[in-house]
């Protein structure tokens, strides 16, 4: 259903944009900190979630879209490599600080997978996100949904598996995240992306 041909550049994208600490992993470490990893992994279990949701939501939008769209899909695809190469800036010049979050040492597991559950979902930007990268792989040609599905569950595979690194480095050693490290990840990303959401534009005007 998905070109192998674009496999490697999706995943090596999906890395890029999971390894760059945000609003998520500021919840994941703070959590793993204050009650160790287990807890760290609880909410990345609810931000798997939030993101299943996502992901089926826009991928529902993304088959209507292209069955009435049609060629202007294209201009949907440029929009969104100009929104890759917004967020490469971003990492760029962020300052590799954490920032912190309030945890709750009595909160059940369960409850703080749900707490990552509500931050993922209630959170706008990850729709808008997953509505202009998740395009860039979706070949036209093809249903969109199952596509997009697919895709969505790769990128979800590779979050959880940066996040869980977070998770475990967190819940051993707060100076291991340091903001020069961060710092120096979150540009060299954002170089990357800056780079790979030219490529993308220049590939859909071709």
């Amino acid at each position: 259903m998905i070109d192998p041909a674009i496999l490697v550049p999706y995943i090596g994208a999906c890395f890029l944009l999971a390894i760059v600490p945000g609003p998520t992993v500021t919840v994941i470490v703070a959590n793993s900190l204050s009650r160790g990893t287990s807890a760290g992994l609880a909410i990345i279990a609810g931000t798997q979630a939030g993101f299943l949701v996502m992901t089926i939501i826009v991928a529902l939008g993304m088959q209507a879209m292209v069955a009435f769209m049609g060629a202007a899909f294209d201009w949907l695809k440029l929009i969104g490599a100009a929104y890759l190469i917004w967020l490469g800036i971003k990492m760029f010049l962020s300052d590799g600080h954490l920032g912190v979050a309030e945890t709750d040492r009595r909160k059940s597991i369960g409850r703080i997978a749900f707490e990552g559950f509500l931050v993922l979902i209630s959170n706008p930007k990850v729709l808008i996100f997953l509505g202009a990268f998740l395009p860039q792989f979706v070949d036209t040609s093809r249903p969109a949904f199952p596509q997009v599905l697919i895709l969505g569950l790769i990128f979800m595979l590779v979050a959880a598996s940066t996040d869980s690194v977070y998770a475990l480095l967190a819940g051993r050693a707060r100076s291991v995240l340091s903001a020069a490290r961060v710092r120096l990840v979150a540009r060299g990303a954002g170089v990357l992306l800056m780079f790979g959401g030219v490529w993308l534009a220049l590939q859909k005007r071709a």
